[in-house]
């Protein structure tokens, strides 16, 4: 029998069916506009022309097929610049905004090239759209498919990655940049990268000044389709499209899945008073929610609402995500603000909504990671029901919890029990497993790690609104002084706040998240808003891989033990119940003194015999048996090893009141327990022991 020779470098890719499309002769343009009564297209030979090279006129009867305006253009090639334009009625109260001198951005296009351009004809003159020849060498590059549930994700701004003098590469704040630090990201031992949004969005405002506040995080979507233009090093328009790949090839030639965070719920054309930029002068009430016809419902907190289950904005983001997982090779998506998937065309929450059944059950997506904010900015809160199986989510539970248990508060031991065993009380009533729980403690959005345990208020004046804007509810500390101090006593209680919380976050079930730079110990100076802080206050400072390499050495040696042990990455959930023929029980709990726990005692103290999983689940027989002991009281404490486990031989993995080296033994060798079964505990300390045979 012949066998068929697989051919590498055939890679299957994934052709939208609006937008620009390269032919033999020339160029297919294609979009969308029910209500449009004109359509053109506009054609530029330079990123820096304000006016167009050359209109052409879509023949209403020889070019309009149903609502889709399609021309062939012959002559034209990659790299061409272009606008749409479009005439229709002015009609707010019946949701049309059709403006004939508007230059449209393609809500396909896959590229952007240049700025708004500044004008006093009141005419907004945006970024230029690309036509993109998406021809790529691969070089077999194929997904990870790396199961979700041995995830561990590390989400970073690609520009403030390596932006900082301090990163020393040679092409900083861009997409070749993070190519550059991959090495670190290896060592780390993360096996996936959540990139805080790449997709087009405002560099400028409207009017081609410098916004007063920029756009750093990029929240603030203008052309889904297409990679930001500003992470590119290279200038040339469509460039960024050849290095966004070139950054997801190595990545995945390092073993490191790309996540992207995706926006789905606004775009920046804002409310009534916003620009008309693409959407708005196209098909206005279809591609947004509106109330009375004219005004735009704010489900987002940006002035407006993607209309996200109507079928035709359903469609462009099918289409999307599939032109990034095919084209791009992306890994799986976080989709921001997710509960307005959830909204149906009039803003209501819906039961089993098209969208989300959509992307869960697409074949083309079945090999991708979907994880959702499973809330949104008008009060919606889906943790623990959004989607099904197939989706997971960031677990705000956990990180508040979390939060709450390290930081004192009382009624959070049972919670952060709960927390640390999967959080089945979120999941598993919809028959969904542990790793549709995002672990996480600190994100983008809020305080980092090491604020967390430095501030008790926020510090937001940098961001220009009079400290009225972030989060007020951060259930952080700061032990005795706001903000950096050389008070020994407070120094070390937040070092070990930080190991406690790296501790818990890394060995809960689940699939632990952490943030770019908490590893070091980033400090954004108390400021948990830096939406607009494209500066040194939310760039990564690479010194502090040196000043706190004994934090960055006990970050590595739990993410590489996580990796190595499925005893806390487990598929299924604990029972409290013997199983796999042992005596014991998967999961225990013991008081301090090695009695069974009272979960209504007011003290936060408390041990956590964990056993290996069964031989189903750990064919190879790689699971250890773990005990945790959490103080998280003012007062040491006197701590006894549980009964259960005085017949076997225990390693001291981690202590985290110990200064390092000794705080963790990578190769999970450190001192075995005192013989009494008594152990020290200090105040704010964790210490974890692995059995050896």
């Amino acid at each position: 029998m012949l066998m068929r020779q697989p051919c590498p470098s055939l890679q299957f890719a994934y052709a939208p069916p609006f937008g620009a499309t390269i032919q033999d002769t020339g160029v297919q343009f294609s979009v969308f506009s029910r209500s449009a009564t004109a359509m053109r297209l506009l054609l530029y030979n330079k990123v820096t022309d304000r006016e167009p090279a050359e209109i052409i006129d879509f023949d209403r009867d020889a070019d309009r097929w149903g609502d889709v305006w399609s021309m062939h253009v012959p002559n034209l090639a990659e790299g061409q610049l272009y606008h749409f334009q479009a005439n229709g009625p002015w009609a707010p109260e019946r949701g049309h905004r059709f403006d004939s001198t508007a230059r449209l951005i393609d809500p396909y296009t896959q590229a952007l090239a240049g700025e708004y351009q500044k004008g006093k004809d009141g005419v907004v003159r945006p970024p230029k759209c690309v036509v993109v020849d998406g021809e790529f060498d691969w070089e077999g590059d194929r997904h990870i498919r790396r199961d979700i549930s041995e995830s561990v994700i590390y989400e970073m701004h690609v520009k403030g990655f390596t932006k900082s003098k301090s990163s020393k590469v040679k092409h900083p704040g861009t997409y070749l940049g993070v190519i550059e630090k991959i090495p670190y990201l290896k060592d780390l031992g993360v096996t996936a990268v959540e990139l805080m949004p790449v997709n087009e969005f405002p560099i400028k405002d409207i009017h081609g000044n410098k916004m007063d506040r920029s756009n750093y995080w990029g929240y603030d979507p203008m052309a889904f389709f297409a990679p930001h233009r500003g992470y590119a090093s290279d200038s040339t328009p469509g460039a960024q499209v050849r290095e966004f790949k070139e950054m997801v090839k190595a990545l995945h030639k390092a073993g490191i899945e790309v996540i992207l965070d995706v926006v789905f719920n606004h775009t920046c054309e804002g409310n009534e008073k916003g620009p008309t930029l693409s959407f708005k002068g196209l098909e206005n009430q279809v591609y947004y929610i509106l109330s009375e016809g004219q005004h735009y419902c704010n489900y987002s907190g940006c002035g407006n609402t993607l209309n996200g289950n109507h079928p035709v904005v359903r469609e462009m983001i099918f289409h999307c995500l599939r032109h990034w997982v095919h084209n791009y090779h992306i890994d799986g998506f976080r989709f921001d603000l997710a509960s307005i998937l959830s909204r149906d065309t009039k803003g209501n929450l819906i039961p089993n909504p098209p969208m989300v059944e959509l992307i869960a059950e697409d074949p083309l997506l079945a090999d991708t990671k979907i994880i959702a904010e499973a809330w949104d900015a008008a009060g919606a809160y889906q943790v623990g029901s959004f989607g099904g199986a197939r989706w997971a989510e960031w677990n705000g539970r956990y990180r508040d919890d979390t939060r709450g248990f390290w930081r004192g508060d009382s009624g959070t031991l049972g919670a952060l029990a709960t927390r640390l065993a999967g959080s089945s009380d979120l999941y598993e009533h919809d028959n969904r497993p542990p790793h549709c729980s995002i672990n996480l403690i600190t994100t983008h959005d809020g305080f980092t790690m090491n604020d967390l345990v430095s501030y008790k208020d926020k510090h937001n004046i940098a961001n220009g609104e009079d400290n009225r804007d972030g989060d007020n509810h951060n259930i952080s500390d700061n032990y005795g002084v706001e903000g950096p101090t050389r008070k020994k006593a407070i120094t070390v209680t937040r070092d070990r706040q930080i190991r406690n919380m790296m501790t818990t976050l890394l060995l809960s079930q689940g699939v632990p998240m952490l943030v770019s730079g908490d590893e070091v110990r980033r400090t954004q100076k108390g400021n948990n808003n830096a939406y607009c802080q494209d500066n040194d206050i939310s760039w990564f400072d690479w010194r502090l891989a040196t000043k706190n390499a004994d934090m960055l050495r006990f970050v590595k040696a739990l993410i590489k033990f996580r990796r190595e042990q499925p005893t806390v990455r487990r598929k299924t959930y604990l029972t409290g119940q013997p199983v796999d023929g042992r005596a014991i029980p998967d999961v225990s709990w013991y008081a301090p003194d090695g009695t069974h726990l009272n979960w209504n005692q007011s003290e936060l103290a408390m041990v956590a015999y964990i056993a290996a999983p069964t031989r189903i689940e750990d064919p190879e027989g790689l699971g250890r048996d773990m005990v945790m002991m959490f103080n998280s009281t003012g007062q040491d404490r006197v701590f006894k090893m549980p009964e259960i486990g005085w017949g076997m031989n225990w390693n001291l993995f981690i202590d985290t009141a110990v200064e390092s080296p000794g705080d963790i033994y990578p190769d999970v060798d450190g001192p075995v327990p005192a013989t009494g079964h008594s152990l020290s505990m200090a105040c704010h300390s964790m210490k974890v022991f692995v059995g050896n045979s």
